[in-house]
């Protein structure tokens, strides 16, 4: 018999209780929503505290559990410090993006807007594919993870968790929209900031040597600046995390939404800081465990830490925590994705009316939340759509955002450079066992290709997917100078 952390009474209990929690509030907290642009950025008036906390918890998921900490134990502090600032990063970029394009587009929604007016329809149509592709995958992982910890510490079906968990955010999200993801976030982000400082007394806490001398005696390699991995791995997590967060239309729904350019840009500053921390405590975690045991499972190196001492209340403050995380992100991806459904039904089909494009958006969503269910229940392993989503969010990241400044890169070179980007990038894509690509090992006989080729595939991935498309820019640029 596998060993359980909490019976299934007491486990399906404290998500029903957390999740009838936050429907209360969403119902005694939501005002009227009187049309979609109410519904996607509120009142546009958010202040300091609310636009921090939301920021925050909508960017730390249930997934903070598992990949930072896991990566840690194979990439080292490199991975660490990689995935800590890959998820930051995002807000200081917007620290400077967010105020001019909130002058470009003052009545602004998504940032598909902007790149409708600045590279047409045919671009918009292909990011759409992207950014939808990257929400949904975001949103299959979230489910699939709070599921597999709640099947972990007490043996619940996965089914059970995930039909549950997207049943409490529906409800309350597809009747609150935006402005009651926010009321959540709140109490969401105190539930997360309170628990993540509790860990670190538990953990440090519980061990005899100072945290960094047991990881240099024990895992030297971990630290070491000569460990190639601390490198590769920081680099692929920092560009991957990075580049994919800011098309996240969460964000950019929050960027929107605040009162002012002074609130929005301290708002940022402070969530980066939060966030930072946050990944970088749970990726250190990794590092420790590690260094206790090294046969540790990497996606359970956090709990392997935490759960030593069998505690019911740190069991049980783990699960709030997990619920927590994963509640205040998936009703931001749910939002997210809804918002993007009605800007774009919009600007795609100007005929339908405002009762249509609602009704049409909740049946996608309904829809789609069926699929994640499916998905979900079985226990995939989502990681390698995870890095493939990522890796299509890349190939365009460069050509979109430098767009903006570079007002000479029209619809074609845009897909040019994008599509370009995305197939050389897909050749170097590893396969789901990470030993070859189709490039290497298909097309190409692998031992033609050197040991760093063959040992970095996915790091070479997301490397050519992101300079291709700046190299073609460039080259186009440079020739246009000279005319």
């Amino acid at each position: 018999m596998e060993k359980t952390y909490l019976s299934i009474e007491i486990s399906l209990t404290t998500i029903i209780i957390v999740g009838l929690f936050f429907i209360g509030l969403g119902y005694l907290n939501t005002k009227k929503i009187y049309n979609n642009r109410n519904y996607i950025v509120g009142d546009r008036d958010e202040n300091l505290f609310s636009l921090t906390a939301s920021l925050t918890a909508s960017a730390l998921g249930a997934w903070i559990l598992f990949g930072p900490s896991s990566a840690a134990t194979w990439g080292g502090i490199g991975a660490v410090i990689g995935y800590a600032l890959g998820t930051a990063a995002p807000m200081l970029f917007l620290y400077n993006f967010g105020p001019k394009i909130r002058k470009e587009f003052p009545n602004g929604l998504t940032l598909t807007e902007f790149i409708k007016k600045r590279f047409g329809i045919k671009i918009l149509k292909l990011c759409l594919f992207l950014i939808l592709f990257y929400l949904t995958i975001f949103l299959i992982a979230e489910v699939t993870a709070i599921a597999s910890l709640v099947k972990f510490l007490s043996q619940v079906p996965l089914w059970i968790t995930s039909g549950i968990i997207l049943t409490i955010c529906l409800l309350y999200i597809l009747r609150g929209g935006f402005k009651l993801s926010v009321i959540t976030d709140k109490y969401q982000f105190c539930f997360i900031t309170l628990i993540i400082v509790v860990s670190v007394f538990i953990i440090l806490g519980n061990i005899d040597l100072s945290s960094y001398e047991l990881i240099k005696q024990n895992s030297p390699n971990l630290i070491n600046k000569n460990y190639l991995p601390n490198y590769t791995s920081g680099l692929t997590f920092f560009i991957a995390v990075a580049a994919t967060n800011l098309f996240h239309q969460g964000n950019w729904q929050r960027v929107f939404s605040a009162k002012n350019n002074s609130i929005l840009k301290l708002s940022l500053v402070f969530s980066s800081i939060f966030i930072f921390l946050i990944v970088f405590w749970m990726g250190y975690s990794g590092l420790i465990s590690y260094s206790l045991n090294s046969k540790v499972v990497p996606d359970l190196a956090f709990f392997d830490l935490i759960l030593s001492n069998k505690s019911f209340i740190t069991v049980l403050g783990i699960l709030i925590l997990a619920l927590s995380l994963t509640l205040s992100t998936i009703d931001t991806l749910i939002n997210a994705i809804s918002s993007l459904i009605i800007v774009n039904s919009e600007q795609i089909n100007k005929s339908l009316g405002t009762k249509k494009i609602k009704s049409k958006t909740n049946f996608i969503i309904l829809l789609l939340s069926l699929l994640v269910f499916i998905l979900a229940s079985k226990g995939y392993s989502i990681l390698y759509l995870f890095l493939l989503a990522d890796l299509l969010c890349c190939s365009a990241v460069i050509t979109i955002f430098y767009g903006f400044f570079k007002k000479k890169i029209n619809s074609k070179l845009a897909g040019i450079s994008i599509t370009s980007g995305l197939i050389l990038g897909l050749l170097f894509f590893p396969s789901p066992n990470f030993k070859s690509s189709i490039l290497v090992g298909n097309l190409i006989f692998i031992d033609n290709f050197s040991v760093f080729i063959k040992t970095n595939l996915l790091f070479i991935s997301f490397c050519v997917s992101l300079i291709i498309p700046l190299l073609i820019i460039s080259i186009y640029s440079l020739r246009n100078s000279f005319k």
